[in-house]
């Protein structure tokens, strides 16, 4: 059976990712699977079991035992931990240094591409994160490696974070220490695939960085419809 097409949207923390991956889905009329939140779950999980993120042999005994699902909406997605709805809680900034620290592990991240590539199989998909497009869909029509310096993904970071309550020196520190996780990690580190498209997003306008993706995509999918999507 012919699959739909799968645009993969990878690069490190504070990229735009998850900006980009929202406005194709919705311009495209394709799913939004945001695979960094399912890390995110099951960082939750470890911490609600109070599991060490360094003990790479339970955490595959807890993954076990642990159900993440994704229900994409108009919204975006519902992230579900065993049933329960976490959307909100896995945003907060304990669980998200925990999924970088649970994703070193080369058992969690075989865990998550089963996961994931049954997500996708029938693609009409755009999935952002880190391996997408060189462990979990190799054969992606589209491969997109966004990035930008670490100076302005932590001031990005600083600004969804909200000011009030927030430390800017500690949000670049926690941004350079999952990038030395992600990038030097033995299973799958963060790397853009062979043939992806790289896009350096420090100096570009939103605007920009989303019309060269939509005319990538155009060129490499030309029978996928477009539908008029809201610039974030």
């Amino acid at each position: 059976m012919t699959r739909g097409p799968i645009i993969a949207i990878d690069g490190p923390a504070g990229a735009g990712k998850s900006t980009v991956a929202r406005h194709l889905a919705s311009h495209f009329g394709l799913l939004n699977l945001e695979t960094g939140a399912m890390y995110r779950a099951f960082a939750l999980k470890a911490i609600l079991s109070d599991q060490d993120f360094d003990d790479g042999t339970a955490l595959e005994r807890l993954a076990a035992q642990t159900e993440v699902t994704l229900q994409p909406g108009r919204a975006g997605n519902r992230v579900l931990l065993d049933g329960r709805d976490v959307t909100e809680r896995i945003r907060d900034s304990d669980v998200t240094q925990g999924a970088s620290r649970v994703s070193v592990h080369p058992a969690i991240r075989a865990w998550m591409v089963r996961l994931q590539q049954e997500m996708g199989r029938a693609g009409g998909v755009v999935m952002e994160g880190r391996d997408i497009g060189t462990v979990v869909f190799p054969d992606a029509d589209v491969k997109v490696f966004l990035d930008a310096s670490p100076e302005v993904r932590s001031q990005r970071r600083y600004e969804q974070s909200g000011p009030a309550g927030s430390d800017p020196t500690a949000i670049s520190r926690e941004l350079r220490e999952r990038d030395e996780r992600d990038r030097n990690r033995a299973s799958s580190p963060l790397q853009p695939a062979p043939d992806s498209v790289t896009i350096d997003s420090t100096a570009m306008p939103l605007d920009a960085v989303l019309t060269q993706i939509e005319e990538l995509v155009r060129a490499r999918c030309p029978g996928l419809a477009e539908a008029e999507g809201t610039r974030e």
